[in-house]
């Protein structure tokens, strides 16, 4: 037995699936402390968009710690993130007619999503709010009660008060009007259902299972929210930072959320981070109103702005758009056609294996511990955990994407009978 059984908690869950001593990564391998190399499609759960160390925003990290910078600065005025905002200003929000104001929230994406739901019930002065089945947005206890999986919830009681889940355009609910059913709750005068002060909600349901939004529904939902005087916010933390292409997720659909949660890649270089954008007549915060101790983390507005110059450095949008290319064609031609049972679901630099009509609990277990015996880091994700999710670096070379593929054509071969 080693330390980590004796003296980390039981909570721990990734060191499970993958059970051996990691000691150093780059680009997209992770090495083990005997030296064996894993091509990584988990990518820090989607917080390694620029790969392992990633040699670019390395440098620029490494040249402000020399220069003895403020590395912990509550919310004072730093350069750090006086750079990083007008970067963010300049590449992203201009360019693309957005007009944000940024909210530096805690550490990690929960605490953006707290904050979302604490301003638009603030804003609207209403506590309701309405999110998605299928939906995940993290562990604290305001994003616990928007979230879908009950078992993450079973030891957080009463976590779902003013909360209502509105199904999401998935499985049996293709065929149904999801958006026309929340129209009726909401002009029903029995429905039981209160006008909500926001509805939250992903573009991609990553943790759901990859189930991509269609578009026409994104702008019906945008127009919905419009209507009823709701506030829209859309949880980037997972798709955003270019996941999908484009910086943001939500802009295939030609739509502009009244807030946006972002986090995990936000950072860079895998630095905690956590950001809220939010239209400017929504910034009625009193000072101080909602803080955290972490929620002035330099390093991580280093890495931020050297992943916006990385980005235009190498034109990562269209190098994403090339691999999605690449990665639709293999799972069409090599894996559905393995058996009709098969479904992929995905955009981007996101994609799901949906096995779940095989009826076998342990089938994508057993397919990605496959892939892990035969050097490929893999997760599953969705309902019943039966989806395979395929989530590496966007900046991963096309040879090592197509031969983490072919582990996965291998894993499939071996387990699928």
């Amino acid at each position: 037995m080693n330390i980590f059984e004796t003296r980390e908690s039981n909570v721990r869950s990734y060191c499970r699936s993958f059970p051996t001593l990691f000691h150093r990564a780059k680009g997209a391998f992770i090495y083990s402390e005997s030296g064996e190399a894993y091509i990584d499609f988990l990518a820090g759960a989607g917080a390694l968009n620029y790969g392992h160390n990633n040699d670019y925003i390395k440098q620029k990290v490494i040249a402000y710690l020399d220069a003895d910078a403020i590395a912990h600065g509550l919310d004072f005025h730093t350069s750090a993130k006086e750079q990083f905002i007008s970067k963010f200003t300049e590449t992203v929000l201009t360019p693309k007619n957005l007009d944000y104001r940024l909210q530096f929230c805690g550490p990690t994406g929960t605490n953006a999503v707290e904050a979302a739901l604490k301003l638009a019930r603030k804003v609207k002065q209403r506590p309701g709010i309405f999110s998605f089945m299928g939906g995940y947005h993290g562990m604290t206890l305001g994003s616990l009660s928007i979230s879908g999986n009950r078992d993450i919830k079973a030891g957080a009681f009463g976590t779902s008060s003013n909360v209502t889940f509105m199904p999401y355009p998935f499985g049996f609910m293709e065929s149904f009007d999801t958006i026309e059913f929340i129209e009726s709750v909401l002009n029903d005068v029995n429905s039981g259902i209160e006008r909500p002060a926001a509805i939250i909600f992903e573009t991609v349901q990553a943790e759901g299972g990859v189930i991509v939004a269609p578009i026409e529904w994104m702008q019906r939902l945008r127009k919905l929210c419009d209507r009823h005087d709701i506030l829209l916010i859309c949880d980037d933390i997972q798709v955003g930072c270019g996941r999908t292409g484009p910086f943001f997720s939500f802009e295939r659909a030609n739509i502009i959320p009244d807030m946006v949660v972002l986090s995990k890649s936000i950072g860079g270089y895998g630095f905690p981070m956590s950001l809220l954008l939010l239209k400017p007549e929504l910034d009625i915060w009193e000072p101080g109103e909602h803080n955290g101790t972490f929620r002035g983390n330099q390093l991580a507005f280093v890495g931020g702005t050297a992943a916006l110059e990385y980005r235009e450095i190498v034109n990562l949008e269209k190098e994403v758009k090339l691999k999605e290319s690449f990665l639709h064609n293999f799972l069409i031609d090599k894996i559905v056609s393995i058996s009709e049972k098969i479904k992929i679901r995905g955009t981007g630099l996101i994609w799901g294996i949906d096995i779940s009509n095989f009826g076998d609990a342990n089938l994508a277990k057993k397919i990605t511990s496959r892939c892990f015996e035969l050097g490929l880091i893999i997760e599953k994700a969705g309902r019943n955990n039966t989806v395979i999710k395929i989530l590496p670096p966007l900046t991963i070379e096309m040879p090592i994407l197509e031969q983490g593929c072919s582990i996965i054509k291998q894993a499939f071969d071996d387990c699928v009978v």
